[in-house]
């Protein structure tokens, strides 16, 4: 436990805070909207606090309040470093939790994670928690921006009583670089709600007629940000090969971001533009999902990507990148495959093996289905939560 004064716990309902930087649709953003929403409100009174920018990736902010989760929004929590505005963002969010007269803060994404753990302990808050999402810091960071992560990351974690992370890589990488000790350490997985994940529940047929593909075609799906870090080139340069294989497969790419004209211009170069779907931003991901017939994913870097349990409780074998967390989200050749990063020949190959072979990809994604409802359902990852919480509580009342 961090050495703040011992609390006066209240009778009523227990007030949590979480910072996060931004409410972008994201999977960090999600699970802290779903853990916000779904811990017991007879027990808790969650709230969450964000800066102010989406963009092109689309807000949750909308969704959260309709869910009527209390939010603010701090002006100053900004994703760049500006010493301006982060001074000032520390300096208001130490006020307002010390204002709110919260027990526990638990913190998601960099730089909420670093402003808000600090801002809890100099608001003297008992229990201060913070989930990795992802390190961050990657291999494909300038050195010296990564080691002042590292360095950062292993200075606040000094005050924090409890580093849940989503993949168990993330704890050996974790301690690998002194952030840490390992009592600290909690896995819960980053999950999803089953049950709006349900291919009996839509209409396939339907759906590939509302996008105008046919019935029988092929096709290799994605979702999620156009971003470095989720690598839509690799993605486009994958499709393309895969075209050339499967003149009849189509494509579909949900979603939008910062480098979304460069996924355009990648698409007319690799021919495949006229065969390719770009919805940009939806949240009915389960319709568009049930039209795949297998899904690929070319991340660089990730914390546990969502989207796979999501691809796999829809019945759909997944293709990816082994690295971090996907590699943990995947059981190779039972669920899907697993390729290194920049395998384009490989990744091709193994999308148009599952394309060619109805049965194998029937077999995989009816595994993937039974391995998502074990390892991914959202209220599992709650009562973890819950649990964890808890057992804080506990030792905080015993000094």
């Amino acid at each position: 436990m961090n050495s703040a004064a011992k609390p006066n716990f209240p009778s009523h309902r227990i007030r949590v805070l979480h910072p996060i930087t931004r409410l972008i649709v994201g999977g960090a953003q999600e699970n802290t909207m779903f853990t916000a929403f779904l811990l017991d409100k007879s027990r808790y009174r969650v709230e969450i606090i964000s800066g102010p920018q989406t963009g092109s990736e689309g807000s949750l902010i909308g969704e959260v309040r309709a869910r009527n989760i209390p939010l603010t929004i701090l002006p100053h929590m900004l994703r760049q470093v500006n010493p301006y505005h982060d001074i000032l963002c520390l300096y208001k969010l130490t006020h307002f939790i010390r204002q709110g007269k919260y027990t526990i803060v638990h913190t998601h994404s960099s730089k909420a994670g670093i402003l808000g753990r600090l801002a809890a302990r100099m608001a003297g808050v008992p229990i201060i928690i913070h989930t990795v999402h992802g390190w961050s810091f990657h291999a494909h960071m300038h050195p010296v921006v990564r080691n002042t992560y590292i360095f950062l990351e292993r200075w606040i974690a000094r005050f924090t009583d409890t580093l849940v992370t989503v993949a168990q890589k993330d704890i050996e990488k974790g301690l690998k670089y002194g952030i840490g000790r390992p009592e600290q350490y909690r896995l819960i997985r980053s999950a999803i709600p089953l049950n709006e994940f349900d291919p009996g529940q839509v209409d396939r047929d339907t759906v590939r007629a509302e996008l105008d593909i046919p019935k029988e075609a092929y096709v290799l799906g994605n979702v999620g940000r156009f971003s470095n870090q989720k690598n839509p080139l690799d993605w486009v340069r994958v499709a393309g090969r895969v075209g050339r294989s499967l003149p009849e497969c189509h494509f579909l790419l949900v979603g939008d971001g910062p480098i979304n004209l460069e996924v355009k211009n990648a698409l007319i170069e690799e021919g495949i533009i006229d065969r390719t779907i770009l919805t940009g931003l939806r949240r009915d991901i389960p319709r568009l999902m049930a039209t795949m017939d297998v899904f690929l994913l070319t991340s660089l870097w990730e914390g546990l990507p969502r989207v796979i349990p999501q691809a796999m409780a829809m019945g759909l074998p997944v293709v990816a990148n082994a690295v971090d967390g996907s590699s943990e989200a995947v059981v190779p050749g039972e669920t899907g495959y697993l390729c290194p990063p920049g395998a384009l020949d490989e990744m091709a190959s193994r999308c148009v093996e599952l394309l060619r072979d109805p049965a194998k990809r029937q077999a995989m994604g009816n595994r993937g289905q039974v391995y998502a409802s074990r390892e991914f359902d959202v209220r599992q990852m709650v009562a973890q939560i819950d649990t964890v919480y808890q057992e804080l509580l506990v030792q905080s009342k015993r000094g």
